[in-house]
């Protein structure tokens, strides 16, 4: 492991040193006479990225950058040059004569798989959610997750509480493991009320979402704290085509109101205001009152030299009761139905203010800074009961988690492309702060929501973590290397409100984390790549204080070996093996509602996907996933990982045309063990759900059903000791949240 760190670093060190070379010798100055320059912008002259550029008869290619640009070497005057980007129209031009930086304006086109090509990167999966939010676009906020590839989620507080999350082997709870981010913003809590990596996204209103950026595994140097299972970074729209409302009516007294409105629209500066009223009761015997207001506006501005600067500001509320999570014994008795409840009391509050601002300055065609600050105001209370009367026979265990919390941020990363013996060396390097410092948060417990029996934790958290990376990136031949190095460091402050004398207790740890990924690129259709590197998440700064914590900063070491690969031009199958060893793994905790650090895990697995386009409109996806999770320090027969899944898979239909969209979609995830000793096994199901729109002229109507085939299931479940009201001793068994049933839900949307 040291031989590989000191190697990353001297590759880093290199890297440095050639920038520095190279800094007052700028490739815009006596480059050859066969190096063309270029830029690729769409038809509002924005940037295209990520562009293909390829010399038609030659192996040559590139990709344009963040800002549109592209260098291709060894062109002559008259050479056909071809440009690819999804869903905009192929192009190719001719080589001119003068050695003159051309601009090529793409047009958007109808939606072909055969517009793809698989470009070097190690991002490159990127691809799949590209074709996927192109042919069905995130529709609702239980969906805004679901778009990433082999990522399941489940709902069980109401709809108000962040989604559980599983991916490649990992119950992630509510994101101890998978890094989430919007348009740079981070999303997942540290030292939450509720658990450690705390994500809730439902902020964002579902319709504004214009790219997923996603990863799996620790390989990327620009990601830090919860990047072991991957990365999810949703980036909004700069601008709308047009202003739009809708309403939703659906079953159990569904309602949704949007709109989203144009306020400026130019060619250089745009800026939309978007809003979002969502009420449900459910399906359950007591009404979950649920109920969210999301209001978000963004401007985007281009500078005279193209830099852009957007600000971004956002709010949302929400409220709602729950029903909780219930005992088999108690349904399978008639105590109560499949939506009844033992304490309906339950649910919570919760709100989230937002404030970005991200600039990206123009230094030369090859050089360009990214600089973002943010702040953030959150709110947050959650009241549950797990165990029913197990501690407290008289008034019952509910207790309440709560938090105010102000997040701030500030980051700054130089993109610069230099030549070593005429090679393109791509750098990117960062350093920013994150500080997080959350008051009153606390667990007590509560009779009713209204008295407070006791205070088992309240205090002050202050967290920061300051970071710093570098990343390279270069091609030989067929070959492309990419290196990073990244430095985090923590600081962990608490004071304990319950004390009785103000005593800050403080602790520090710092983590390098290296990355080393080859891609290979065989052709134009194949697409070889080996993935490596190191990530970690971060433990509870309560957990991390008081000394239950046997690794600050866990590590997690990744591999993956797998392809790209396009055997027809309407054809895309992506596969990787891959291998995630934990330092610490973190295990969710019924009774007390928090998470707790537990020992080393080694999940193994295998990813599968596939996208198809079968005729004209009509596409195809599957996923399909397997992981062997297991704990290293436990006994054969001893070391399952709690509702770790072995097996996911999803995929469906989809159709689109001028006027007509439609879907049918299933999801599974297998049986699971809920315990250690695998005694207790959390069902797996499968649901399939379906939609169909119609378009004429600015209006738009459409049906959707969720659990089309009325499909009975448990959307979440724990292994939980609980004692009912009636009970002399508590019983360990599968507390669950029940699926929905069949749902209808009629849409009705105008452009304007």
């Amino acid at each position: 492991m040291r031989s590989f760190s000191r190697l990353i670093l001297l590759l880093s060190l290199a890297f440095t040193a050639t920038l520095n070379a190279q800094s007052h010798a700028g490739h815009d100055h006596n480059h050859p006479v066969d190096r063309l320059n270029g830029r690729v912008v769409d038809e509002a002259s924005r940037p295209v990225i990520g562009a293909y550029v390829i010399h038609v008869g030659h192996e040559h290619h590139a990709h344009t950058n963040e800002l549109g640009y592209f260098t291709l070497d060894e062109v002559d005057a008259g050479d056909s040059i071809m440009i690819s980007y999804l869903g905009y129209l192929t192009q190719t031009v001719l080589v001119p004569n003068q050695p003159v930086e051309i601009e090529i304006r793409m047009r958007e086109g109808s939606f072909n798989l055969n517009e793809v090509v698989i470009r070097p990167g190690v991002e490159a999966l990127n691809v799949i959610t590209s074709i996927d939010l192109a042919v069905r676009p995130v529709a609702s906020a239980q969906e805004v997750l679901r778009s990433v590839p082999g990522l399941v989620i489940g709902q069980h507080a109401g709809g108000g509480k962040a989604e559980q999350i599983f991916l490649r082997g990992f119950d992630v709870d509510h994101g101890t493991d998978v890094a989430i981010s919007v348009d740079g913003l981070p999303v997942n809590m540290v030292s939450h009320a509720h658990g450690q990596g705390y994500a809730d996204l439902h902020f964002i209103i579902p319709e504004t979402i214009e790219k997923i950026d996603f990863g799996k595994g620790p390989y990327y140097a620009d990601v830090g704290n919860f990047n072991t299972a991957g990365y999810v970074n949703f980036a909004l729209k700069e601008r709308l085509e047009s202003s739009s409302a809708g309403i939703e009516y659906g079953s159990f007294n569904t309602r949704r109101l949007t709109s989203l409105i144009d306020v400026l629209s130019s060619d250089n500066h745009n800026a939309y205001l978007a809003t979002a009223y969502t009420l449900t009761d459910g399906p359950f015997d007591s009404s979950q009152h649920f109920s969210r207001f999301n209001v978000m506006g963004k401007y985007t501005g281009v500078l005279r030299d193209k830099s852009k600067v957007s600000l971004l500001a956002s709010h949302f509320t929400s409220k709602w009761d729950a029903s909780g999570q219930i005992p088999v014994r108690a349904v399978e008795s008639g105590l109560i139905g499949r939506f009844g409840a033992i304490d309906d009391t339950e649910g919570g509050y919760t709100s989230r203010t937002n404030v970005a601002v991200n600039y990206n300055k123009v230094v030369d065609r090859n050089t360009f800074v990214k600089t973002s600050a943010f702040y953030s105001r959150y709110d947050f209370e959650l009241f549950s009961n797990f165990t029913f009367f197990l501690e407290d026979p008289v008034n019952g265990d509910q207790i309440r988690q709560r938090e105010e919390r102000d997040i701030f941020g500030l980051s700054t990363e130089l993109n610069k492309a230099v030549y070593v013996a005429d090679r393109e060396l791509l750098i990117k390097s960062g350093v920013g702060l994150r500080y997080d410092n959350s008051d009153d948060n606390g667990l007590a417990n509560t009779i009713n929501r209204t008295t407070e029996r006791s205070f088992v934790q309240q205090g002050d958290i202050d967290e920061s973590n300051l970071f710093g990376y570098v990343n390279g990136e270069m091609e030989f031949g067929n070959l492309l290397i990419n290196t990073g190095l990244r430095f985090d460091y923590f600081q962990f402050n608490y004071v304990d409100g319950l004390a009785t004398l103000y005593d800050r207790q403080e602790q520090t740890a710092s983590r390098v984390s290296p990355k080393l990924n080859f891609m290979y690129n065989a052709n134009n259709e194949l697409q070889l790549f080996l993935k490596t590197g190191i990530g970690f998440h971060s433990n509870d700064t309560r957990v991390v204080l008081d000394n239950s914590a046997d690794d600050i900063l866990p590590a997690a070491y990744g591999g993956d070996l797998g392809f790209i690969y396009r055997p027809t031009p309407g054809v895309i199958v992506n596969a990787a093996l891959w291998a995630l060893l934990l330092d610490q793994e973190f295990v969710y905790v019924g009774d007390a509602g928090i998470v707790e650090p537990s020992g080393e895990t080694r999940r193994l697995g295998v990813d599968f996907g596939v996208r198809a386009q079968l005729a004209r409109g009509l596409f195809a996806d599957l996923d399909v996933n397997y992981a062997f999770a297991r704990s290293t320090e436990e006994l054969e027969g001893e070391d399952y990982i709690p509702l770790a899944p072995p097996f996911t898979s999803t995929g469906g239909l989809s159709y689109k045309s001028d006027k007509w969209t439609a879907g049918l979609r299933y999801r599974y995830l297998a049986d699971r063990p809920a315990n250690e000793d695998n005694s207790i096994v959390a069902k797996g199901y499968g649901i399939v759900d379906a939609n169909l729109n119609y378009r004429i002229g600015a209006f738009t109507i459409g049906l959707e059903a969720q659990n089309l085939l009325d499909t009975e299931w448990e959307e979440t479940q724990f292994a939980t000791e609980s004692r009912l009201f009636n009970e002399t001793s508590p019983t360990e068994e599968i507390h669950f949240t029940p699926g929905a049933p069949f749902f209808l839900r009629a849409i009705g949307r105008v452009r304007f």
